[in-house]
């Protein structure tokens, strides 16, 4: 499994902006390791937080087949530190969609406090730079639903995103492989 930092979505408008919050945590390992004595979350994992969010908000608009990377961080800035009980709140909005890549604009907040600023570049990759896919259809599948992207998830017109056929049937595909009878 892939490190991930977010917990969930918040908010998702296909095509224009993903809301995903972050629990902090003592418990977590970088908090303790990063700075000794004044634990807080690194920017780095929130730099890499804003880019999952603004990540999967492109990707979903391929039905999440494209291979997406995080290709420039133009701007982050910081203006808190995010420490240990707080939630951050990462809002990525669309701004700029060509064929190969996207433009993003992000802030995060710890409740009402404007926590820290961004503009990312993202290139979608094509066949010249080989044609593996970056997740498997099922494992990524596990993932949307754990960050409950298709339960907050709508398009513009109010609608919930359907789930991809492709992922659908790579998850049945698994499932046909386990006995799903309950426990006697």
């Amino acid at each position: 499994m892939r490190w991930f930092w977010i917990d969930r979505f918040e908010r998702f408008l296909s095509g224009v902006e993903a809301v995903a919050l972050k629990n902090v945590t003592f418990a977590e390992e970088p908090l303790d390791d990063y700075l000794p004595g004044k634990p807080h979350y690194p920017h780095s994992l929130i730099i890499e937080g804003m880019a999952q969010t603004g990540g999967l908000l492109l990707s979903q608009l391929d039905n999440f087949e494209a291979r997406i990377v995080l290709a420039k961080v133009s701007k982050a800035e910081f203006f808190a530190l995010v420490e240990p009980g707080d939630q951050l709140r990462l809002t990525a909005r669309l701004q700029s969609v060509q064929p190969d890549g996207a433009i993003i604009e992000g802030q995060t907040h710890v409740g009402d406090r404007l926590q820290g600023q961004f503009e990312m570049t993202f290139a979608i990759l094509d066949e010249s730079y080989g044609d593996a896919s970056f997740f498997e259809p099922v494992g990524l599948m596990r993932m949307l639903r754990v960050l409950r992207l298709f339960e907050v998830g709508v398009d513009q017109h109010g609608q919930p995103i359907p789930i991809p056929q492709a992922m659908l049937d790579a998850e049945r595909t698994e499932v046909q492989g386990y006995d799903l009878s309950p426990l006697g």
